[in-house]
This record gives structure tokens, sequence and C-alpha cells, in this order.
């Protein structure tokens, strides 16, 4: 008898913010791509266009099946456009995994956060999450998956992150309602995945020095330091596979036993 595997052959990804090495969204395209999905790195400054490349070059060059696509997910046409060169540059019809993971925030009291500030987090974090799954959708077959990088500031009340933590809140509830409406209709699972602290270059408050991360890392269960991104991308494989079948709705905390509630 063959062993159970997390075989993603034949599926195609899109992992939004992926254009950065050492990032999360870079570690969950490899971990798909290692198991067979052809996936898509998204990125949205030219400055990370090298990067992105980069991160395609060292997919295609262990085997694996990678287009880079420069799109902003903040509007829907961004978000169309991110879409439709997934279509056309793997010539299919179908996109069998969404992971919403590009996302912006500010380590700023709600007072001394400006409407500038707000409006970008909710943007990106928010309203490109919706646009994303609006325009992805209508292309995933049965046995889709969503997946929303959410963050354990959802749950803690982290007065350091108030913004920021607001914007995964609403995330973790249309995650929840989506689970339903995509799921009775159309067989999709939707779920959240939330990281604590994890060490990436955009990420400083991830260094075991910080305050932040001294903090969370004191309510680690596994083990006292900060996440990786490849932690984090384990998870998302496990979520994007068929074994996921009946998980849905869910808020799960990959943070090494953060659990915010």
């Amino acid at each position: 008898m063959a062993p159970d595997t997390l075989s993603l052959d034949g599926k195609v990804a899109i992992v939004t913010g992926s254009g950065r090495e050492n990032g999360i969204g870079a570690a969950i395209a490899f971990a798909l791509s290692r198991n067979g999905a052809s996936v898509v790195i998204n990125y949205t400054s030219e400055s990370s266009a090298p990067r992105a490349e980069s991160v395609a070059n060292k997919i295609q060059a262990a085997g694996g099946r990678a287009i880079v696509v420069k799109a902003s997910v903040d509007t829907p046409e961004g978000a169309n456009q991110l879409v439709q060169e997934t279509l056309k540059g793997f010539k299919t019809d179908h996109i069998d995994i969404l992971v919403n993971n590009a996302a912006v925030g500010f380590s700023l009291p709600t007072l001394e956060t400006s409407q500038e500030q707000i409006s970008f987090t909710f943007n990106v974090n928010v309203y490109g999450t919706i646009f994303l799954v609006q325009a992805t959708v209508p292309h995933m077959p049965r046995g889709g998956r969503i997946l929303n990088i959410s963050s354990v500031s959802s749950k803690l009340g982290m007065e350091t992150l108030p913004i920021y933590g607001a914007s995964k809140a609403a995330i973790d509830s249309l995650t929840y309602v989506w689970a339903k409406e995509f799921g009775r209709s159309r067989g999709i699972t939707v779920n959240s995945v939330a990281p604590g602290p994890v060490k990436t270059d955009l990420n400083a408050s991830a260094d075991p020095a910080n305050a932040i991360s001294k903090y969370l890392m004191d309510l680690t269960r596994a083990e006292e330091r900060v996440g990786t991104a490849e932690d984090i991308a384990d998870v998302i494989l496990l979520l994007a596979s068929g074994k996921s079948r009946w998980v849905t709705g869910q808020f799960i905390s990959a943070s090494g036993g953060i659990t915010g509630q």
C-alpha cells in the first residue's frame, strides 16, 4: 500500500506577497512547489523585482514551476490582473490554492496612527484579501483552498499593534463566513493561519531582543524562540492538501502555542 502524501500535483497556487527570499510568502511558495504545485510569485514594488525573480529561479532550479507577477492586491484591477496573468502564464482555466499573505502594518498606538497609515493597512490587509477572493473564486474548482495569513495579534489585543490587529481580526471574521459561503456552494475550504513573531527582513519586531517579541516568546509552549518562515509554510502545506478536506472556518495559531484566547 502506498503511503499517504501531501501531493499537490496538478494544482495551481497564488501566493501574494511572496517576492522576498526569506519571507513567509516565499517559504510557502517553496513548500507548495516542492509538493507539485505550480506557483505564482507575487510582488508589488520595482525594488522587489530581482528578489521575486530569485524566488522563482530557486523553484525552477529544483524542478518546480513558477512565474512572477507584479500586481498590487489592494484594488479590484490589481487583483484581476494577478488572476488573469496566472491563468495565462500556466495556460490553465483554474486556480486551486489562494494564499492571502500580502500584508502591511505599523507598530503605533491608535492616537499616533495617521489616516494614511490606517487606510494603507486596511487597503492591503482587508480589501486586498476581499478583492483576491472575488477575482479567484470564480476560477476555483471544488476542493479549492483559500488560506488567509492572520496573526495572533488579532486575538491578543496588543496595544502596540491596534490597527494591524484589527485588520487581521476582520480577516478572521471573513474566513468564518466564507467557509460556509464557499463551502456549501462550491466545495472550497477557507482557513486563517496565525503566526506569532517570525523572523524576516520586514519584521524587525521578531528580533528576540525586541520587547514585543520577548513578550510573545514568553507565551510560547513548544520552544522559547521566534518562529521561522518554514514553520508557517508547513502548516499551509497541510491545509492546502487533500488531507485537510474537513478543516474549514478555523483560526489556526501557528505560533508555537500562542493561542490568543
